[in-house]
């Protein structure tokens, strides 16, 4: 599967377009984490904890997309775009979205 931001992939045509994909996930602070979180943020310095529970949610965003391409019978997905919001205190959304396409 092809995964790129742009609306194209160089050297390649769009043969079949088959609209908007999305993936989406929820994830939720583990209390353990937020513990050290919040003494980390006292001191400074980048948030390990929440990068990588926000890494890993993108990752799984972008995953549920592509398999969603799949299943339209895509091998590309072009335009992707990534967005992120808080559903609770505690919880973040993150999505992944784009248009799913045949190349030749």
């Amino acid at each position: 599967m092809i995964i790129v931001t742009t609306d194209q992939v160089p050297g390649r045509e769009v043969a079949e377009c088959f609209g908007l994909v999305k993936g989406s996930t929820v994830r939720a602070k583990h209390v353990g984490s937020d513990i050290v979180a919040s003494l980390r943020n006292l001191v400074g310095g980048e948030v390990r904890e929440y990068a990588a529970l926000l890494a890993g949610a993108r990752e799984q965003a972008i995953d549920r997309m592509a398999e969603a391409a799949r299943e339209c019978g895509a091998d590309a997905v072009l335009a992707v775009r990534l967005e992120t919001s808080n559903i609770a205190h505690a919880a973040s959304e993150v999505v992944a979205y784009g248009t799913a396409v045949r190349l030749r």
